[in-house]
């Protein structure tokens, strides 16, 4: 074996600000109880963790030992053995570095992480919480000393970007290296792990004939490449990586198009958090977001608002899921962080370029929010927009609007296409607004792709009310929003895509509504995982394959009049209604249903609901009680209103 590797995760000291020291394994934060609390106690500075490891068994002659470390949040400084390893600034993104020359046979390892507040490493200001920690795997590497290129900002040496030319693919690869006299060998291979093209050379471009495309969610086919890197015929290294072989544009009144077909893109956005340990997630956690998504029948991830885990765009790829990915230049603009955004934009596009699940890289997000600055903003957007089409000239680039950024303005034209951030009939009343907007903008500029990259309203799944207003944050309003917002996006097939913010409730620790402080509750899904929101199924009804049943507002058990409305979401195009075990009512309907139920008084009143599939009855059940003073369901908390947190 060429390479090989070991995780550091056990044994770790974790020392605080007040010099308390305990013993932790990674992924670690600091952070893990924020976003729960309100923000209190929430320690943006520098902490120390230490561990000691012995010496990894290698050949000094032949080999060499990388340090890599896959997300310490915000900035690193790494030490072995008190001297300097590296350092890096922004914490979502892959550094590594040599480290052999530092090696002694007990070896004692540094990491000072740092999120504290300043003005050149992005995020600064946003919506979200900034963990600190080294929150991601770090990894000894021990790879052969002629091996491919490790210290390209993150990446691994190897470029691959396929075309479809006819019934074929053709494949460049590109390999980086820096050995004498070495040549490159390349072989590319099919899932079933049979060679389809091979060719010698550091820049070459394969033929597979008959080349069996990626497509989305429907077939996300994947190819392999082998590069081998020799010298004097001996076999010095080898590098593999997935790729997928697709075709996408994006156009003005069709909206995306995959493989010469339109695929409309509607999705979902994803922070990398979850309740306990805050952005410490291992592989289980992005398994289990993966599922959710696919269950709800989205086929497209915003993977906001920085670089995620290179393993979550490996399940992106292998399930089929269109990506926008994006670096956390955000809400302010930073004279001082320019150089920040060139590099995390690069690192972002290197570590990231073989993906084939990703179709756009996002410049920034809701950077108007601060009108400082402005023409060294414009300035940076377009130094950023114009490096992606250098390093990447297949993907288009995007970014996301305020909403109170005018279409007119020079920001919203700078990218390939675009797309809004806008909360009409949440942040501000009337639904209706969303369809002035699209028909506008459309009327204005037919021929510029535009998208809504965040929309939502936020829903508590304790909160609930018979007549849901704007800013009650219960359960009932949010299904009530999002139901308005598919039809208005029936309407206009130009959207590129649509991006519900949130798929999952998720830290923020500047806020202080719904009666949990601390949190962005818009989520289709609690913090936890644990709850699916009525919103979920609303969704599941338009978007997946698989047939769904759905009485809404089951945690609003006692009610305090006799006669309510049921709500039922199916993708099925007729329900059945039965109470107490019999049927009370069979409709006709697309996807919501309401009925009228008289309830006992006292005692529990019991709903079905079924549909009938070529495959079976697919049902849902409920309990509702009328009940003279029922249990409250009102958000107490009377200041805790809708009002954004900036």
């Amino acid at each position: 074996m060429l390479r090989k590797q070991a995780a550091l995760k056990q044994n770790w000291r974790f020392t605080a600000p007040d010099g308390t020291t305990i013993q932790i394994n990674l992924p670690h934060t600091w952070n893990a109880a924020d976003g729960q609390d309100g923000g209190n106690d929430y320690y943006r500075g520098t902490c120390v963790y230490e561990t000691v490891f012995p010496k990894p068994v290698y050949a000094e002659q032949t080999q060499c030992v990388y340090l890599e470390f896959q997300g310490v949040n915000a900035s690193a400084y790494v030490e072995v053995n008190g001297r300097k390893a590296m350092s890096h600034d922004g914490g979502y993104s892959t550094f590594r570095a040599d480290i052999t020359t530092l090696l002694k046979d007990e070896n004692r390892l540094t990491v000072r992480a740092d999120n504290s507040a300043g003005t050149r490493v992005y995020p600064q200001k946003a919506d979200f919480t900034f963990y600190g920690g080294i929150y991601r795997d770090v990894l000894l590497r021990i790879v052969p000393r002629n091996h491919f290129e490790l210290d390209y900002f993150g990446g691994e040496g190897i470029k691959i970007t396929p075309q479809v030319k006819g019934k074929d693919g053709l494949v460049r690869v590109q390999c980086y290296h820096k050995v004498p006299g070495a040549q490159v060998h390349v072989s590319l291979y099919d899932a079933k792990e049979q060679c389809v093209a091979s060719g010698n050379g550091t820049d070459l471009t394969l033929a597979i004939l008959n080349v069996h495309l990626w497509n989305g969610i429907r077939d996300p086919y994947l190819y392999t490449a082998k590069a081998q890197l020799i010298k004097d015929g001996i076999l010095q290294d080898e590098v593999c990586t997935k790729f997928g072989v697709r075709t996408f544009r994006v156009d003005a009144k069709k909206g995306f198009i995959l493989n010469g077909r339109r695929y409309p893109l509607h999705g979902v956005s994803r922070h990398q958090d979850r309740k306990g340990i805050g952005n410490a997630l291992l592989k289980e956690h992005h398994d289990e977001d993966m599922r959710l998504i696919r269950e709800i029948g989205a086929n497209t991830v915003r993977l906001a608002h920085y670089q995620h885990d290179q393993y979550f765009y490996n399940l992106c790829d292998y399930y089929g899921m269109i990506v926008w990915a994006e670096i956390p230049y955000i809400s302010q603009h930073m004279p001082d962080g320019r150089e920040n955004t060139i590099n995390q934009m690069k690192e972002l596009i290197v570590q990231n370029y073989n993906h084939p699940c990703i179709v756009t890289w996002g410049i920034s997000n809701e950077i108007t929010i601060s009108t400082k600055n402005k023409k060294d903003m414009l300035d940076n957007h377009r130094v950023l927009n114009e490096l992606c089409h250098n390093m990447d000239p297949e993907r288009v680039t995007t970014l996301a609007c305020y909403a109170m950024c005018s279409p007119f303005s020079k920001v919203v034209h700078i990218t390939d296409i675009v797309s809004y951030n806008l909360y009409l009939g949440w942040y501000v009343p009337g639904l209706f607004l969303n369809d002035l907007f699209f028909r506008l903008f459309h009327l204005c500029y037919p021929k510029r792709c535009i998208g809504y990259s965040e929309y939502g309203a936020e829903g508590m799944p304790g909160l609930h009310s018979e007549n849901p207003q704007r800013g009650d944050h219960t359960e009932e309003y949010q299904a009530v929003y999002h139901e308005y917002m598919l039809r208005c996006f029936a309407k206009y097939p130009f959207i590129w895509a649509t991006h519900v913010w949130n798929m999952f409730d998720f830290a923020a620790d500047a806020r202080d509504q719904g009666g949990e402080p601390g949190m962005n509750h818009k989520g289709l899904v609690t913090f936890d995982r644990k709850t699916k929101k009525d919103s979920f199924y609303l969704y599941q009804a338009y978007w997946s394959t698989e047939p769904v049943v759905h009485i809404c507002s089951k945690r609003f058990r006692e009610r305090s009049r006799k006669q309510i409305t049921v709500k039922v979401y199916s993708s099925l195009p007729e329900v059945s209604l039965y109470r107490n075990g019999k049927l009370l009512e069979k409709k006709q309907g697309d996807k919501v249903f309401t009925f009228t139920v008289n309830l006992d008084k006292n005692s529990d009143t019991k709903i079905k609901a079924s549909a009938e599939t070529a495959q079976g009855t697919v049902t849902d059940s409920a309990v509702f009680r009328w009940k003279k003073h029922p249990k409250s369901y009102k958000l107490e908390n009377k200041h805790s209103k809708s009002a954004n947190w900036v």
